[in-house]
């Protein structure tokens, strides 16, 4: 009960405060208002930007390891480039023998891809297209949403059919006005019916590719439009783990020997291809937003710190203003600690009303509209502003707590 009064009567002072001396106090607490702004504003922003990121990259698929001549990262240490380019390309031989092989895996792929392209539908054609062969696994190893249509059969693929599945904007940019299925389209000089259409996935914040301008094909008809293997293009093959499988670790162990064995490295030869993942991207944007979320802390810590300082000046004013107050309640029996809880109660109260307002700020910059993001204020970032509001609130007024409880009563009650 006894808390509950403190709480009350700290409230009520804090009110008080506010309203005899609304200009000081407001002033006092634009610092810690600013400053929670600034930290929560970044942290809900590169958030938001973090999240917008990784959805981007989710065409990678999850729990895959990717076989290819390159590796993404090449990680602190140097390595000889033409090592890199005296590296043999993966093919269909290494793809079969690896579906055979792998027990760790719930699905194999192999795939080839070329940019610039340009797809024609009589007098209409979208450029800059990207066209991929693909094997019949690879939807099993990165998400191929087709919302309009089929996926390609197994027929499709072992027979090298020309038949497509197309993104949304290569559909509505060529078939305005109907269905694309059925339809033929040409592609470097070959006719290839539409087969499937995917869902509209919309831009991202990296400009990473999406399905939107993509175009499906079987692996034998890409062959036909390009030698693969020759002219730079290196396909990929695509190995899907196992969700028990943590860290891929299994997988990533039979995999390197499956494909040592396969291309005859003895012992002591170095890997003559590359094994990775998507986690090996989104590490190195994890470091990118952990510098920027240290640059939020200190652009408002500064502004907090300045806050921090008001806040304590209103309690010292406060102290001085209800010496008298604080000699009556010590005389009627009060206890010591009840009078520092009293102050550093409304200390803690006028923190959270500065930093609710930051918070509130931030909630209303949510509100903008953005096209290629969205900005959304996490529970966690409030619960921090909140927290960090709290932690100043104690740190600002502990000490003008400390010398109200220890007022001797008589002294108190005689100042005016």
């Amino acid at each position: 009960m006894i808390y509950l009064r403190l709480i009350l009567e700290s409230f009520r002072f804090a009110t008080q405060a506010l309203r005899a001396n609304l200009l000081r106090t407001i002033l006092s607490l634009l610092g810690v208002t600013i400053g929670i702004f600034a930290i929560i504003s970044v942290f809900t922003i590169v958030d938001s930007l973090e999240r917008s990121i990784r959805n981007s990259m989710n065409f990678l698929g999850s729990n895959v390891i990717y076989v290819a001549k390159f590796p993404w990262t090449f990680g602190s240490g140097q390595y000889p480039w033409w090592k890199y380019f005296k590296r043999p390309n993966a093919d269909l031989r290494e793809y079969r023998l690896l579906q055979r092989r792998l027990e760790n895996a719930t699905g194999v792929a192999i795939f080839g891809e070329r940019g610039g392209a340009t797809v024609k539908y009589r007098n209409n054609s979208v450029s800059n297209v990207s066209l991929q062969g693909i094997s019949y696994e690879y939807n099993q190893v990165s998400e191929v949403p087709v919302v309009d249509g089929r996926y390609f059969t197994l027929q499709d693929i072992n027979t090298g059919r020309n038949v497509a599945i197309v993104g949304a904007e290569i559909a509505s940019n060529l078939f305005p006005r109907s269905s694309a299925l059925g339809k033929t389209v040409k592609i470097k000089g070959l006719n290839f019916t539409i087969i499937g259409v995917m869902e509209r996935q919309g831009e991202n914040m990296m400009g990473l590719p999406t399905n939107d301008k993509n175009v499906y094909m079987p692996f034998g008809a890409f062959n036909k439009l390009y030698a693969i293997g020759k002219n730079g293009l290196e396909p990929t093959i695509a190995v899907k783990g196992r969700d028990t499988d943590i860290g891929l670790q299994e997988l990533e162990f039979e995999l390197r020997g499956a494909m040592r064995t396969i291309r005859g490295l003895k012992p002591r030869d170095d890997d003559n291809f590359a094994l990775n993942r998507p986690e090996m991207i989104t590490e190195q944007v994890t470091i990118l937003f952990d510098a920027i979320h240290l640059a939020g802390w200190v652009i408002g810590g500064f502004s907090i710190l300045v806050g921090g300082f008001g806040i304590a000046n209103i309690m010292f004013v406060s102290v001085k203003e209800r010496t008298n107050i604080i000699g009556i309640q010590k005389s009627l029996g009060a206890k010591n600690y009840f009078i520092l809880f009293q102050f550093l109660f409304e200390s803690i109260f006028l923190s959270l009303i500065g930093g609710g307002i930051g918070i509130l700020l931030v909630l209303l910059l949510t509100f903008i509209p953005q096209d290629s993001m969205e900005i959304l204020l996490s529970l966690g970032n409030i619960t921090l502003g909140l927290g960090v509001s709290v932690v100043i609130g104690v740190l600002s007024g502990i000490i003008p707590a400390v010398l109200a409880s220890n007022l001797d009563p008589v002294i108190a009650i005689r100042s005016k």
